[in-house]
């Protein structure tokens, strides 16, 4: 038997996707320690507001901040962040940010932007779903990610009753972003 835990596990504590003011485009937490909206909210501008000053545009910048390792790179009018605990592997939060990335970078065809971010807000957060799950990570192979993102993408147009659970709930996430762009 192997001494395997959670805790030996590398963890992410959220990823942030922000637009080029702050605010939020895809987000997903995966801690306790941002219990209310408000709080997460706060962590957010605070996270842009120290970061907003540095040129994150050709590779990933690192920094300490609330105790925490936060990862970030911009692009277009688009900040991804990647969070983990002060005692966490940078560079692995490094690839888990690399391969969402990546990952958006493939699903929205390079065209990586807010408007095409909001408008594809489902596979995004497919995306997120894919790369990490309750903190853990689970793939960042950015190749992987999008095929399995458009795996569960291409079948919206079957019946509800013979989609998979995912399926079903993608299918109601693009409903429900297409409700909101309109």
């Amino acid at each position: 038997m192997s001494n395997f835990s959670r805790e030996s596990c590398p963890s992410i504590k959220n990823i942030l996707l922000l637009d080029s003011e702050g605010n939020r485009v895809a987000v997903k937490y995966y801690s306790d320690e941002w219990l209310t909206q408000s709080a997460q909210l706060g962590f957010e501008k605070s996270v842009f507001t120290k970061t907003q000053k540095t040129n994150a545009r050709t590779e990933a910048e690192i920094a300490m901040f609330e105790n925490n390792i936060v990862v970030y790179k911009f692009f277009q009018d688009l900040h991804f962040f990647v969070t983990g605990g002060d005692d966490e592997n940078e560079l692995i939060l490094v690839t888990v940010l690399q391969g969402f990335f990546d990952a958006v970078t493939l699903i929205l065809r390079s065209n990586v932007d807010k408007r095409e971010a909001l408008e594809n807000l489902d596979l995004i957060l497919l995306c997120l779903d894919e790369i990490v799950d309750g903190g853990i990570i689970l793939e960042t192979d950015a190749s992987v990610i999008a095929g399995k993102v458009e795996s569960h993408s291409v079948d919206a147009s079957a019946p509800l009753s013979e989609q998979t659970i995912s399926q079903a709930l993608a299918t109601a996430r693009e409903h429900f972003t297409r409700s909101l762009l309109k």
